[in-house]
């Protein structure tokens, strides 16, 4: 039988720490693992899986397709179906850690994740909204979350450059009350 193609590929992303804790998560599909013990279950069987592998990688765990990269001390998963193609969420997956390591000025470690989970975020965002792989060009990304390596965290921003990011980056009217 042939399945029906659909927009929403992902299922979910999550960077794990060398120790297999849990740095973020986001779960696409509430009905895969609705509870965050059946999350954090899955991820500790992921990285009980992969932590051993050098170089970026595909495995097969409870059904699920997933592709990972390491950087130091952090684990970077995308996971899709049995079905997903494999080249589409290994272009996920190059996207966020390229995006990345150019938010973290190519330190891409806990130390520095952490400190910028503001620019992770947005970054996770601007690649997969609700599932759907929304970008693929770590460029673009960058530009649309106007996050560059030589301005300041969006915590430091004045009002000025938070109004003019808001207003750039959404469809409706935002009234901005200061």
């Amino acid at each position: 039988s042939t399945l029906e193609p659909s927009l929403y590929t992902v299922k979910a992303v999550f960077i794990l720490d060398n120790d297999g804790h849990r740095l973020l998560s986001k779960y696409y599909d509430t009905e895969l693992y609705p509870s965050m013990k059946e999350q954090k279950n899955f991820e500790n069987n992921v990285f009980n899986k992969t932590h051993k592998a050098d170089t970026d990688e595909i495995a097969f765990v409870e059904g699920m397709t997933i592709v990972y990269k390491c950087s130091i001390d952090l684990f970077f998963y995308v996971v899709g179906s049995a079905q997903e193609n494999e080249l589409m969420l290994m272009a996920v997956l190059n996207c966020l850690f390229e995006s990345l390591s150019q938010i973290l000025r190519k330190n891409v470690e806990r130390r520095c994740l952490l400190d910028n989970m503001d620019g992770v975020f947005l970054v996770v965002d601007e690649i997969i909204d609700g599932g759907v792989i929304l970008e693929s060009d770590p460029q673009q990304v960058i530009q649309k979350v106007n996050y560059r390596a030589d301005e300041n965290p969006l915590s430091e921003q004045s009002v000025a450059q938070v109004r003019s990011y808001t207003c750039t980056h959404t469809q409706s009217n935002v009234t901005l009350h200061v």
